[in-house]
């Protein structure tokens, strides 16, 4: 993944997006350091997000914590 400063990219953002487009990746830094990265469009796979949404719910029906909450846990987590 290249790393192009924050004033190229504004720059050249034109030339930018089309080589993303073209599948390439980039991390715009700014004083060197990284702040964002530019990437290409991925459209959400509702399909595969709503199967994972399933599983999660299969997986709370058959665990259980037993005579504690999450809430409990948490709580007991933060005395410690």
């Amino acid at each position: 993944m290249s790393r192009i400063g924050a004033f190229e990219a504004k720059t050249h953002l034109p030339r930018l997006l089309r080589r993303v487009q073209a599948g390439e990746r980039f991390v715009i830094t700014r004083h060197n350091r990284p702040v964002a990265e530019l990437i290409p469009f991925r459209p959400r796979d509702t399909t595969r997000v709503q199967a994972a949404i399933e599983d999660l719910k299969a997986f709370q029906a058959t665990h259980s914590l037993g005579r504690f909450s999450v809430r409990d846990l948490i709580e007991e987590g933060r005395k410690r």
